[in-house]
């Protein structure tokens, strides 16, 4: 900092600058409010259809949430710039008294180039003399020290936070200039510790880095900065290398039952670091796609992808860098494996292999497994990589199937979702236990979940979840094509249900169209759905319910979906506001018994699977159904009366009912209140084992609820037939429960289970 502009400073300029930001806070404010309840509420509630229900509300929604991170910026703006000018103000303060207490000792300071000097008066000594000249001289140059701090900081600072996206407004939120610089401060300071050599670490480094970024791993500024610094080779330098005993023996001595935490804020900050659009950043993610398939160093045996996706497993990281990487990493998995012929060996974790993965569950030796993990929280990126081809037709591989049904196979194309679902041989591991892993397939049942349903995993859609894509809905047609023509696909792996299970509670309107097998083109209209249709014959959802049905978990997200999806329904049509080209064209008794009828061949199909798991092969105990039910609760319980909670694709006419409103929200709220109140109740007592016990006590919760979602409807709309509906809704159960079990004789050559007749 220049002497005399600091001593001389006006400060006028950077007072209007700081009143102009606040100014544009109070304008971005309204602008806000005026995105949010002007243009993104109204966007939600609107009826669209086709290519707008999916794409143009998707963007009106990100377009009003860019408002918000307007303010969020111009805040941060603001606030670094207020506290940059105050802070200059008293060190302007400082310097000048410190001049003025310098006259009275007989001290003289006048500028000097861009620095100054301090004298006696020539007629009158210091009384100290030469030690007052010294001390005074010394605290100007702090003075000044710390206002080039200020300002340098203050400057790096602002073009960090600007610099965090290209296009757009970054939400990274800095309450003052300090937050920010000591952001940007600790990133330079824990890269330089973890750019250490793995055998110089010591336990207090590794305390310091774990700390520092369990603190800072959501700070943009700190997280780009942080991995630029490192780079790309750093960061696997410092994974590779502290995970290797060989290498970091004296750190990994004291606290390798910690790595797992490094582990998590590690990967959170990566996450975090690959959302900002700075220059090195792009050079980061552009240097980790090229190192993946390059040994990490000379001394090290594993390679980039291997490293890297074990920091993969937390965190959201940025669509186009998992596209890119997913890309690379599919392209090596076919050079390592012949196009998909074999097991990729390089995967395999051995004896004398470094675990990269400190959860527990798994070596990390598979890249493909914290991979997985990164698409379950990003569900575009995760939508992208399972439609893209793994191998085309024409290329060198040994894929074939019957594709017109003559019995013959011929050579086919494969996506990734084909080849990792259905053909991979997933390279053998343990947990820590010793038993054998379900990290891989499990986290690839999370990614699909993401893919298809446009949210994370393990989390329900909200009002904002964009309805289904065309992509999405094919490969949601795909999943269930698979489960019909191999069971085992997902029997064999039963972890893998309750994503699946949920992936078809948000597709419940597709579902029930498909088994309306109703050509006149009217269950359109009985089951109203926005975005793109998934499509598949009656037989093939059928299969994949029973399939699903026999994992306690994934029975039990098909069966409170269904039934809080039967319940919008029957509050849907039974508003009398209801619009002429939205209404089914049928009596209200029709209405409510074929609405009865397909949520109860849901639920006996669902019901049949878990006959098969409790009194067949599958070994389930009856409990762990009603628990699993029970459980539900908690993940339903911001749902419950919005229709959000089966699938934003219901969403269709949200001019009426329940799901529009949330005025009318206790008909589906009656229905999931007993719905968890009888399993909470089946928990504590013993249920039957028998196949039939077990069947008839579905039926007989299906007629409860039927018939409670039923009259509820007619109770909010003020419907003159109360005495009747109940009756509609036990002719709707009996022929739907009729159904299942016609429908499941009619596929079911490779189930052991007597079923029942049904009635």
């Amino acid at each position: 900092m220049d002497f005399d502009a600091l001593y001389s400073a006006n400060f006028k300029l950077l007072d209007d600058t700081v009143s102009d930001w606040t100014s544009m806070l109070t304008k971005l404010e309204d602008l806000k409010k005026d995105a949010e309840d002007g243009l993104h509420k109204q966007a939600n509630k609107a009826d669209w259809a086709g290519y707008n229900a999916t794409v143009s509300r998707e963007f009106i929604g990100k377009t009003a949430g860019e408002f918000g991170d307007a303010v969020t910026q111009a805040t941060s703006i603001r606030n670094i710039m207020r506290d940059t000018r105050d802070e200059l103000k008293t060190q302007q303060r400082l310097l000048q008294e410190a001049i003025e207490r310098g006259r009275g000792k007989n001290l003289t300071v006048s500028a000097n180039g861009g620095g100054f000097t301090v004298r006696e008066n020539p007629d009158k000594k210091a009384p100290g003399g030469q030690t007052d000249v010294d001390a005074l001289r010394d605290e100007l140059q702090g003075i000044l020290n710390k206002a080039t701090e200020i300002d340098s900081t203050a400057s790096t600072s602002l073009k960090a936070l600007v610099d965090l996206k290209d296009q757009g407004f970054s939400d990274a939120r800095y309450g003052s200039r300090d937050e920010a610089a000591n952001a940007v401060k600790e990133a330079e300071r824990l890269a330089a510790l973890a750019r250490k050599k793995p055998q110089d670490l010591t336990a207090a480094d590794f305390d310091t880095l774990k700390s520092g970024l369990e603190k800072y791993s959501g700070d943009e500024i700190f997280a780009a900065r942080f991995a630029s610094t490192l780079g790309a080779q750093g960061t696997l330098d410092f994974w590779g290398g502290i995970s290797d005993p060989r290498q970091a023996y004296r750190v990994g001595h004291e606290r390798v039952e910690q790595y797992d935490d490094l582990q998590k804020h590690l990967s959170l900050t990566l996450a975090t670091a690959t959302q900002a659009d700075t220059p090195d950043m792009s050079r980061w993610k552009s240097e980790m796609v090229t190192l993946g398939d390059q040994p990490v160093n000379k001394s090290s045996g594993s390679m980039g992808f291997q490293v890297m996706s074990n920091l993969m497993r937390w965190g959201n990281y940025d669509d186009r860098f998992l596209t890119d990487y997913g890309a690379k990493l599919i392209e090596t998995e076919k050079k390592l494996s012949g196009n998909g012929r074999e097991v990729p060996l390089a995967w395999q974790h051995m004896a004398m292999d470094p675990y990269l993965n400190h959860t527990g569950t798994d070596s990390g030796s598979d890249p493909m497994t914290g991979f997985m993990k990164a698409l379950a929280n990003s569900p575009g990126a995760a939508t992208d990589f399972f439609t893209a081809d793994f191998v085309t037709r024409d290329e060198d591989h040994e894929f074939e199937r019957d594709t017109d049904g003559d019995g013959k196979n011929g050579k086919v194309g494969l996506t990734n979702f084909q080849y990792l679902f259905e053909e991979r041989e997933w390279p053998q591991e343990v947990d820590r236990k010793g038993e054998d892993s379900i990290e891989g397939r499990n986290n690839l049942a999370m990614a699909l979940e993401a893919a298809t349903t446009g949210h994370p995993a393990g989390e329900m859609p909200t009002a904002d979840t964009p309805p289904h894509s065309e992509d999405q809905s094919k490969l949601m047609s795909d999943i269930v094509r698979s489960v019909h023509e191999d069971p085992g696909r997902l029997t064999k792996y039963d972890h893998m249900s309750d994503s699946l299970g949920q992936i078809a509670s948000e597709y419940l309107p597709d579902i029930n169209r498909a088994m309306s097998d109703d050509p006149s083109g009217n269950s359109d209209l009985l089951y109203p759905l926005v975005g793109s249709q998934a499509k598949f014959e009656h037989q093939e959802i059928t299969r994949f319910l029973v399939t699903v049905g026999q994992h306690p978990d994934g029975n039990a997200a098909v069966e409170v979906g269904q039934k809080a999806y039967m319940s919008n329904l029957m509050d849907y049509h039974l508003n009398p506001d209801l619009s002429a080209d939205q209404r089914y064209p049928q009596s209200p008794q029709e209405t409510i018994t074929e609405i009865s009828r397909r949520s109860a061949e849901v639920s006996g199909t669902l019901a049949i699977g878990m006959q098969e798991a409790v009194v067949g092969k599958g070994s389930q105990e009856a409990k762990a159904f009603a628990d699993s039910v029970a459980q539900q609760k908690n993940a339903w319980s911001g749902a419950i009366g919005t229709g959000i909670g089966v699938g934003v694709s219901f969403i269709a006419t949200p001019v009426v009912g329940a799901v529009a409103s949330g005025v009318s929200s206790t008909v589906s709220s009656m229905v999931l209140e007993h719905v968890f109140q009888q399993a909470e109740t089946d928990v504590l007592t013993e249920a039957g084992t028998s196949a039939g016990r077990l069947w008839e006590e579905s039926r007989e919760r299906h007629a409860t609820d039927s018939q409670t979602a039923a009259l509820e409807a007619v109770k909010v709309h003020r419907l003159p037939y109360a005495d009747q509906v109940a009756a509609w809704a036990l002719e709707g159960r009996n022929d739907g429960f009729n159904d299942a079990s016609t429908n499941v004789r009619r596929t079911a050559d490779d189930l052991e289970t007597e079923i029942p007749a049904a009635g």
